[in-house]
């Protein structure tokens, strides 16, 4: 039988050194160029701080605080990389640089709890892990280290309690002063995502300290978002906390709305417990009903929360996280169907431009800081299907960022996906997810990839580990929590020590107090009811091997053919019997009505490799045009999905022409000289046996859409076929890249097509 082939161990672990490198350049830049600096300037090979100039430049000042947010945030990163030695070294900078938050810095409280505070607290767990699990335990052997990040983290949190101490009803305000408190002036208006994006590390903080108000404040925030939910179970993107209602009524899966879905799955992931899991689900099914395109699940719009009804016609790079949290939930098939959007957008741009308009086809934004959503999801897909699809994907990925982003200390980002016109700025997430995601799908050996517990990445990529139990295995506490907290019973606050060095002027919690003993009936997540039962940590610890205590929801992986060589009988011979006749395709249980689209891709892949290997005639040279036939096979008779870009290269199968390593062109003879359109390639006539069979389909848009992608194709024609292209009837693409993205458009048969053209016709007929 014929077995999947896929990248190769070899190129793998190419790739995943080549990120590890890329990510040490831009790491070792910022280091020596900009540290003790929040941020790399990648152009000038600077140090880049908050702004005190100008206090209002809130896209600078909302995220820079002049407190090593770069190396803070890149702090587990290292660890996962496995370079013990710079993740000791990195921790120990932070403790010398960073001795507390005392600083006059306005910043939003959703950049730094996601950054700075889940920099620090992630980095503490992995450093005081009882089980060690990715091997990087400090304060042993020689590397000092006494809890130091849990303690900036405790100083952190209680500077940020303010914005919710001057809070009506308890949704913090965006923004707060580190050192002098709450802005009367402040605005009240906020977003959905800023409210819900806190349980992670807020609830992390309160566990490792045993002082819950951090965890009760970050849960009421997001009961107070779960009362205002429309009756269609959708949030809006904007809202104002004095007013109490929405000020903007766009529910999406992008900027504003995205990380609460995000927080309330992966709060009941590592905290455990139902209610978060029934929230999520709760909104989840609102969406697929009410904002994902009924026709393939392929886009998710903006619309009214109220109404329904479509707001606006663009998507934005966030949403590009939506896939990998449907992977999450279990649905792999939808997520493979949500990604295909992304993948397309990252092929035409060789990046993801901020904001895509999917009715004029352009970008509505054309910056890309170097997000790393797309990755992400493009990781957790890998995970799930283990599909080598996934990483080509993610070669392109790297290969572009290298080609196209890296300067002399760094990468930077880019100003336009339309010219790859640069910025100067590289954001802290660049190191602490980018390149985190992209090094974990090349690297399948990873520890994370190695255990069988409830840990997850949070919103800026930062790994929680399951917490230690509060006792080592030999008797003694451990060193994950700190010795002046008492776990023996669990308490509201310990107002009576607030950071020392904290002005008690403002510093109050009277309002939190009062808010929290409050619950609403209809709150399905209920603050807890503070009582002596004691924190949920055991002597047993919460590390177990035993994989049925975790959450077990199985993703589906998707079905795959089984692909086996005939015996033929009598005086048949393999070099005359047809490609049917050689090989049979059995599928597996789930028939192939209710294979993933994706899956459908990579199965044709496979059959096409198949066929190419073992047709007579087969010439080595063709291997990689051979990649074309991906393109191909993409759509099975049940289920549309989009196609990809490499389809523009049928002109290369149809005309038998292919490019040669040293740039010549291999072609059939013919007596006009033209490359023959009759004869067909191997490839060509493996490709047409396996349409015939499977009925393979290919959606042909009805019009031709934007003028500049007509003449990029027009001139790639004439390069590529030279005085034939017009002769061969090429100069119009056969099919535009983004047909999914057209209203309207028809089915042709894929055989329909590839004949019609070889005859030298135009398709007309609509199926």
């Amino acid at each position: 039988a014929a077995h999947a082939l896929g990248m190769s161990r070899r190129r793998r672990l190419e790739l995943r050194d080549q990120t590890k490198a890329a990510f040490y350049h831009a790491y070792n830049g910022y280091m020596k160029y900009a540290f003790p600096f929040d941020e790399l300037n990648p152009i000038t090979c600077s140090g880049r701080g908050r702004d005190r100039l100008d206090p209002k430049n809130i896209g600078i000042n909302d995220v820079l605080g002049d407190y090593l947010l770069t190396l803070v945030d890149t702090l587990d990163t290292l660890a996962v990389l496995g370079d013990k030695a710079a993740f000791a070294k990195a921790v120990a900078d932070t403790i010398q640089f960073l001795p507390n938050f005392d600083i006059d810095s306005h910043v939003q409280v959703f950049e730094v709890t996601i950054r700075m505070l889940g920099g620090l607290l992630s980095a503490h767990i992995i450093a005081t892990d009882e089980m060690d699990t990715l091997g990087m335990r400090l304060g042993q052997n020689g590397t000092a280290y006494n809890g130091e990040l849990l303690r900036l983290a405790r100083d952190l949190g209680y500077r940020l309690l303010p914005a919710f101490e001057a809070s009506p009803n308890g949704v913090p305000y965006p923004r707060t002063n580190l050192k002098r408190g709450f802005d009367p002036s402040e605005t009240s208006k906020t977003c959905t995502a800023g409210v819900g994006t806190l349980l992670l590390e807020f609830g992390t903080l309160s566990r490792l300290t045993n002082e819950t108000i951090f965890e009760d404040i970050a849960i009421h925030a997001l009961n107070e978002m779960w009362l205002e939910r429309s009756k269609s179970n959708l949030f809006g993107d904007g809202y104002d906390l004095k007013k109490q209602r929405w000020i903007t009524r766009v529910a999406s899966i992008g900027a504003g709305v995205d990380s609460i879905y995000e927080y309330l799955l992966k709060g009941h992931i590592y905290f455990g417990g139902h209610k978060y899991l029934r929230a999520f689900e709760t909104l989840y099914s609102a969406l697929l009903r009410h904002v994902r395109d009924t026709t393939g699940g392929y886009a998710f719009f903006n619309v009214d929360m109220q109404s329904l009804e479509v707001t606006s016609t663009w998507i934005d790079s966030l949403s590009a996280f939506f896939p990998g949290l449907m992977v999450l939930a279990g649905d792999v098939d939808g997520a493979e169907s949500a990604y295909m959007l992304y993948y397309h957008l990252w092929r035409r741009f060789r990046a993801m431009p901020e904001r895509f308009n999917l009715f004029l086809r352009e970008t509505d934004l054309a910056f890309y800081p170097l997000r790393p959503e797309f990755i992400e999801s493009t990781y957790f897909l890998y995970r799930a299907t283990h599909d080598p699809f996934y990483l080509d994907v993610g070669e392109m990925v790297l290969e572009d960022i290298n080609a196209l982003f890296r300067t002399s200390c760094g990468f930077a980002s880019v100003h336009s996906v339309n010219s790859h016109d640069l910025e100067e700025r590289m954001e802290s997430f660049v190191l602490s997810e980018t390149f985190k995601y992209l090094y974990l799908l090349f690297d399948e050996e990873n520890p994370l990839h190695r255990i069988h517990n409830n840990f997850v990445f949070t919103t800026e990529g930062h790994v929680l580990l399951p917490l230690s139990p509060l006792y080592a295995s030999d008797g003694s506490r451990s060193a994950q929590y700190p010795l002046e907290s008492t776990f023996d019973a669990r308490k509201l606050i310990h107002s009576e020590r607030p950071p020392s060095n904290m002005d008690p002027l403002f510093y109050h919690v009277d309002n939190i107090r009062r808010k929290l003993k409050s619950n609403d009936s209809r709150d399905i997540l209920a603050s807890p009811t503070n009582t002596n039962a004691g924190i949920a940590l055991s002597k047993q610890g919460t590390h177990s091997k035993d994989p049925s205590l975790y959450i077990s929801r199985k993703c589906p992986i998707p079905r795959m053919p089984s692909i086996s060589k005939k015996v033929l009988s009598g005086n048949s011979t393999q070099e005359g019997a047809t490609i049917a006749e050689q090989f049979v395709v059995e599928w597996n249980i789930d028939n192939r009505q209710r294979s993933s689209p994706l899956s459908q891709l990579y199965s044709m892949r496979e059959i096409s490799r198949v066929t190419n290997r073992i047709a007579a005639g087969y010439n080595p040279a063709e291997r990689d045009n051979s990649e074309y036939l991906t393109a191909l096979f993409v759509n099975g008779p049940f289920c549309t999905v989009p196609l990809r870009p490499d389809f523009y290269n049928i002109g290369l199968l149809v005309n038998n022409r292919f490019d040669q390593p040293d740039g010549s062109i291999l072609s059939s003879n013919s007596k006009d000289g033209a490359p023959s359109m009759r004869n067909g390639t191997t490839v060509l006539a493996s490709s047409l046996a396996i349409a015939l069979e499977y009925d393979a389909m290919c959606s042909v848009s009805s019009k031709l859409h934007l003028l500049e992608r007509h003449k990029t194709w027009q001139f790639s024609t004439q390069s590529q076929a030279g005085p034939y292209a017009e002769t061969l009837g090429l100069l119009n693409p056969p099919v535009s890249a983004e047909t999914w993205l057209a209203p309207n458009t028809r089915q042709v048969s894929f055989t329909e097509f590839v004949m019609s053209k070889a005859e030298g016709n135009d398709v007309d007929s609509c199926m």
